[in-house]
């Protein structure tokens, strides 16, 4: 009986070797994780309530606190021994796959999907990482050519035989402050359009797919236990828990299936999102370290008008020392 349902599935079983090795299975020290995963997915029992009757209705309608303080009791056990079954059962599975016992449903293009999403969420967290370290050290020049410009400055009206030589090292380190000034502007922009790709975008479709694997072992959970009952004696008692882990199983099928559905969606919309924010991110980058290293003032600013960067209006933040002059 279960086994022609089984077969109409779109995934398939992958059996795990006596030795727990499966294809690209997690290391063994995911394991604690992933049943705290299990166990913090209980029900809140808080949120039980019961409503009786509505607004005016007659006074032999209301439930006497005793008996709905009873009734309240009673749901909220029911709630949790649900959510002990199905812990109970999911903590079965996982332990069966890790130790060889048991099979799970794979989807072998999907599961390569959200491998390659992994990696290249951490390789973008390193171009994150190694960004800001740039603008902060980037920054930091900025601040000193400020002080030396400053300094320049200082002396070359109090130093006349060399008020020429103090002077036009002034001016360049102005110049070099407020193109600095622009690049962080730049940047600043950069890193935070990528920010917001790797920690908002990639980071919701991880939450998906979360959901989604945890679907995928609650209905392996309940495709074993259908098959195991499946596999015993026919009795009156054993043919209503069939009936009954029947229905288990497609309740969980049909949310494993409404997720990978769910998490298919988000990985084409995320890659699409991702090639064309990183195509406009990466010529901003690269156009603005050009021109700003090449001394191209005019093309450093216009790349800032291509790219629809704004920097801070004077007066938003301290003033810059350029303002200051």
């Amino acid at each position: 009986m279960a086994d022609s349902i089984l077969s109409k599935a779109a995934t398939m079983e992958i059996p795990i070797n006596s030795n727990g090795d499966a294809g690209a299975l997690t290391e063994d020290d995911s394991l604690e994780q992933d049943l705290q995963q299990v166990m913090v997915s209980g029900p809140n029992l808080n949120e039980t309530s019961i409503v009786s009757g509505g607004y005016g209705a007659a006074a032999e309608g209301i439930i006497p606190t005793k008996e709905m303080t009873r009734g309240i009791a009673v749901e909220k056990f029911d709630t949790m021994k649900k959510w002990s079954i199905n812990t109970y059962k999911c903590t079965k599975q996982m332990f069966s796959e890790r130790f060889g016992r048991g099979s799970r449903t794979v989807d072998l293009e999907l599961e390569a999907q959200i491998d390659l999403l992994r990696d290249t969420k951490q390789k973008y967290e390193q171009i994150l990482r190694l960004a800001r370290v740039l603008t902060n050290h980037f920054y930091n020049v900025v601040q000193t050519q400020h002080a030396l410009g400053d300094l320049f400055t200082d002396l070359s009206q109090k130093s006349p035989e060399l008020q020429d030589e103090f002077g036009y090292n002034a001016e360049t380190q102005k110049l070099l402050c407020k193109n600095g000034e622009t690049l962080l502007g730049a940047i600043n922009f950069f890193v935070s359009s990528v920010n917001t790709l790797v920690n908002k975008t990639m980071e919701d479709t991880l939450m998906t797919i979360k959901l989604y694997e945890n679907a995928r072992l609650e209905f392996d959970a309940y495709r074993t236990d259908l098959e195991e009952l499946s596999a015993g004696p026919r009795d009156g008692t054993t043919m209503m828990r069939i009936d009954m882990a029947q229905q288990q199983y497609h309740i969980h099928k049909d949310k494993y299936e409404r997720l990978r559905s769910d998490v298919t969606i988000k990985l084409k919309f995320l890659e699409e999102n991702k090639v064309k924010v990183m195509h406009k991110q990466l010529l901003l980058f690269h156009n603005a370290i050009s021109a700003y290293f090449a001394g191209n003032q005019q093309q450093l600013e216009q790349t800032l008008i291509q790219f629809n960067v704004k920097l801070k209006p004077p007066g938003s933040d301290k003033p810059s020392w350029l303002e200051e002059q």
